[in-house]
């Protein structure tokens, strides 16, 4: 028990979108919850064998407060005595295709109708297998498989009710391997909890439910290294998802016997900490992903086909990171084979590892470059464009000198925009870098749409900035190359002058072409090495460059490095900047913060572009100020 507990904790606080609320006839079936770090205290409703009902009010207090010997062996059990099927999952098939209202005898089955003075409605379940007492007929093995299967689930949906309620709790969680993401499951025990809390509960499932007492027992064993103050991720290219039983709703189900052995969930243990940027205005409400692909069908559509037309690219790139390597071609294909086949699944079950996000597919791409051993593919690239970049940086920082201070504004945001066209995830990018390399900075600025930009707040921006400097201002940068060096260095130079101290953060490890810590770390001590402002600043500690914690082309400002959280609050940030369609897009567009915020992005991809309103290359420059500042300025 102690381990069910210690494992339940665990993926409640470190799996995003663990848990989830089925709602069978919604547009999106399985709406996912975000992480929070308070849990406590909730109800678990573990369906084994048995049941057992545990309420948990902190890591270590948990009390077994009840339980049920009528449970997942009940229905293995009474399920083959009735249907002669020995496997679970064959009886949970059987279900799904099974009629109970031919062997239930329903309330209109009594009364003719719905009984409303007692609020019951006629389909209502009175008596389960009541109709096989008073009829002489055989019944199909399905719907005895249903009967009974919503005869358990309701009475287990009951206990759990009437449990929650004496102890007035409202998170009721269920595990134990029973249910196994099946969709008549679900939603019987959903029905059942609304309709006997009268929608004051709700049903919480779990992807990993039958985990939780291995993934508890690791923990307990590994207590002595303490895994509690290490932060997790669950990697997509380990671990198998969630999965749905039922034949028309996963026509690519793998084969499956009692014991799952095709099963797998995989966790990383991250070098690093990971806590909220204490500038998020409400954690728990915080989504870093601006679309959910689970519920737009036509952006899930896209963004796959997407994503798969880009691996012969990617593969090329991987091979070529690492040609004098031993097997690297074969090794690539393998990582090609590996993708492809998630991409399939999450054409057919887009749900499988939470909600589905242009993020999500992402990271999955990086998971299963790196299980074949390619972490960086784009370093010999971006080492290229970092050493081409810096010859050029003196002459952008003295042309942009020589300007009138509204105009030298202009060009440092222009040329900030610009930077981040270099950007070797965007295929239209990286068709053109492929085919012509002498493209560069100023070819950069030809291709920026003219103003007015599709989201611009320039001009709110400017007034600003001609008031007193911010404190300090954190930068979340994007790429290598000509975007690091000659936008984001030239921007923040100017920040610098002005009075503003300066935070970097940069990826803990590579993802695309973007810049690292340790590769920033570099790239500073060379253009500080060049030029007077950057050497004093490094040197007066008004410049710091810290990692973000992340090793993915997007943003989850939940999960940033706890050294970063610790130096925003020391330095009393009251600026966030964050770059690129990845970070400001894809992820943190509708971010809501306690100070003000610069989200900029250059839109590289048409199919988006035009669903934002735009053309490929369009602008986004959003400046938000929340309205507690707002109101203290005026």
């Amino acid at each position: 028990m102690t381990c069910l507990i210690k494992g339940c904790n665990f993926v409640l606080k470190n799996i995003p979108h663990e848990a989830f609320v089925y709602a069978k006839h919604a547009d999106s079936e399985f709406r996912f919850q975000n992480t929070h770090p308070d849990i406590f205290p909730y109800l678990l409703i573990n369906i084994g064998s048995g049941v057992s009902i545990v309420k948990v009010e902190a890591e270590d207090k948990f009390e077994r407060i009840g339980g049920s010997s009528i449970g997942g062996g009940t229905f293995w059990g009474l399920g083959a005595l009735l249907t002669k099927t020995k496997r679970f999952d064959e009886l949970l098939q059987l279900a799904s295709k099974g009629q109970h209202t031919n062997v239930d005898m329903l309330v209109k089955d009594i009364y003719g109708g719905a009984y409303g003075s007692l609020g019951l409605t006629g389909d209502l379940i009175a008596s389960s297998f009541g109709k096989s007492a008073t009829t002489d007929k055989e019944f199909s093995k399905e719907d005895m498989a249903k009967s009974l299967l919503h005869m358990i689930s309701n009475d287990i949906g009951q206990l759990a009710c009437l449990y929650a309620k004496l102890h007035n709790l409202t998170r009721v969680y269920f595990g134990g391997f029973f249910i196994r993401g099946h969709p008549v499951t679900m939603h019987t025990i959903t029905y059942s909890i609304n309709f006997f809390t009268k929608g004051e509960v709700q049903a919480l499932f779990l992807r990993h439910e039958g985990y939780l007492g291995a993934i508890g027992a690791f923990l307990k064993g590994a207590e002595e290294d303490n895994p509690n103050q290490y932060s997790w991720g669950e990697n997509y290219a380990g671990s198998s998802g969630l999965m749905s039983v039922s034949p028309e709703l996963n026509p690519v189900q793998r084969a499956r016997s009692g014991t799952f052995p095709f099963d797998m969930l995989e966790m990383d243990r991250l070098e690093r900490q990971l806590v909220n940027l204490p500038l998020l205005q409400d954690p728990t409400s915080y989504i870093p992903d601006t679309v959910d692909l689970t519920e737009d069908v036509l952006a899930r559509e896209y963004w796959l086909y997407c994503f798969e037309e880009a691996l012969d690219g990617v593969v090329k790139r991987a091979i070529a990171s690492q040609k004098d390597q031993p097997k690297a071609v074969e090794r690539a294909e393998k990582f090609r084979q590996k993708y492809r086949h998630k991409l399939q699944t999450l054409r057919h079950q887009p749900f499988a590892y939470g909600s589905l996000t242009v993020r999500s597919l992402l990271d999955t791409r990086e998971h299963c470059l790196n299980e074949f051993n390619f972490p960086d593919p784009y370093s010999k690239i971006k080492q290229k464009e970092n050493d081409m970049a810096l010859k050029y940086y003196l002459k952008v920082v003295k042309s942009v000198e020589e300007l009138s201070w509204e105009q030298r504004q202009f060009t440092l945001v222009k040329g900030l925009l610009a930077g981040n066209v270099f950007d070797w995830g965007a295929k239209a990018v990286s068709d053109v870098l492929e085919s012509d390399p002498e493209f560069g900075f100023e070819q950069a600025k030809l291709q920026l749409q003219e103003r007015p930009w599709l989201v611009d707040a320039y001009n709110q921006w400017i007034e600003r900035l001609k008031g007193p400097p911010h404190k300090c201002a954190l930068f979340f940068v994007d790429n290598s190359g000509i975007d690091i060096i000659l936008g984001v260095f030239p921007f923040i130079r100017e920040l610098l002058i002005r009075g503003t101290e300066v935070v970097l953060a940069s990826n803990s490890g590579p993802a695309l072409n973007d810049v690292t810590n340790s590769e920033l770390q570099i790239l500073t001590e060379r253009i500080a090495a060049m030029d007077p402002v950057i050497h004093t600043a490094l040197k007066e500690d008004r410049l710091a460059l810290v990692q973000n914690g992340s090793s993915s082309p997007c943003l989850d400002l939940s999960r940033l490095d706890k050294v970063l959280a610790t130096v925003v609050r020391e330095r009393g940030t009251d600026l966030v900047i964050i770059e690129g369609m990845g970070r400001a897009i894809h992820t943190n567009y509708y971010a809501m913060l306690s100070c003000e915020s610069l989200k900029l992005a250059v839109i590289k991809n048409s199919w988006l572009a035009e669903r934002l309103g735009g053309k490929i290359f369009s602008v986004v420059f959003k400046y938000e100020v929340p309205s507690n500042i707002r109101e203290i300025k005026s």
